[in-house]
C-alpha cells in the first residue's frame, strides 16, 4: 500500500472503510488533526496583508509557521499508527512453544505496545496546540473566514479525544506499570481544559457570525 498521506481521499476512505484494520481510528485522528491545523493556516494566510488586521499581522505569521508546522507533524503520524499497529500484531504472531519463546514474545508485544502508545500521545499533544492555535485564530483572524477557525478547533478537539481513545487502549495493557501511569497523567493533563478551550473559541466564533 502506498503512503496513507500520498493516498486520494476516496481510496483513503475506501482502506479505512474496509475489512483491514489499518488505517484505523489512530490514523483517522491524526487526519482529522491535521486538517484543523490546515484550516488555521488558511485563517492566517487570508488575514496576514489585509489592512484592516495589521495589528495582528506579526501574530497571525507566527501562528500560521506553528500550523504548518503541526501539519506536517499530524500528517506523518498518520503513517505511524498502521506501522505501530503493524508492530504490536508483529509481537503477537510470534512463536510461543518454549518457556524462551513464550520470554521473548511478552518482552516484543510490552516493547509494541509502549511504542503503540507514544504515536497517539504524541497526536495528543499536536491536536492540543491545534486547539489553542485555532482559538487565537478565531479570536483575531480574518471574519470572512471565521467559521474555518471555528472547524479548526473542532477538528484539533475530535483529534485530541480521539487519539486519546487508543493511549487509554494499549496503556492499560502494558505490565511497566510506571511507564502507564505516567502517560496516562500526561494524557489527563492534555485533556484538562481542552473542552472548555474548544467551547470558548467555538462561542467566540458563534457571537462573530450572529
Amino acid at each position: 500500500m502506498a503512503e496513507i498521506k500520498d493516498m486520494a481521499v476516496e481510496p483513503f476512505l475506501d482502506a479505512l472503510a474496509s475489512s483491514s484494520a489499518t488505517p484505523g481510528g489512530g490514523s483517522a485522528a491524526a487526519i482529522i488533526g491535521a486538517q484543523g491545523a490546515a484550516l488555521v493556516s488558511m485563517v492566517c494566510n487570508l488575514t496576514i496583508g489585509k489592512k484592516k488586521y495589521a495589528d495582528v499581522e506579526s501574530e497571525m505569521k507566527d501562528v500560521l509557521a506553528k500550523a504548518e508546522a503541526l501539519r506536517l507533524k499530524l500528517t506523518s503520524m498518520i503513517q505511524d499508527d498502521v506501522k505501530a499497529f503493524d508492530t504490536v500484531m508483529a509481537a503477537y504472531g510470534m512463536a510461543k512453544e518454549t518457556d524462551a519463546d513464550k520470554e521473548r514474545r511478552e518482552a516484543a508485544i510490552q516493547a509494541a505496545l509502549k511504542q503503540a502508545t507514544d504515536v497517539p500521545m504524541r497526536c495528543c499533544h499536536a491536536a492540543r496546540d491545534v486547539i489553542d492555535l485555532a482559538a487565537t485564530a478565531s479570536d483575531k483572524g480574518n471574519l470572512n473566514v471565521i467559521s474555518d477557525a471555528g472547524v479548526a478547533v473542532l477538528a484539533g478537539y475530535a483529534a485530541l479525544r480521539s487519539a486519546a481513545l487508543n493511549v487509554f487502549t494499549n496503556a492499560r495493557m502494558i505490565t511497566d506499570k510506571t511507564f502507564a501511569e505516567a502517560r496516562l497523567k500526561e494524557l489527563h493533563e492534555l485533556l484538562a481544559g481542552a473542552e472548555e478551550a474548544t467551547e470558548k473559541a467555538y462561542n467566540v466564533v458563534k457571537g462573530k457570525l450572529s
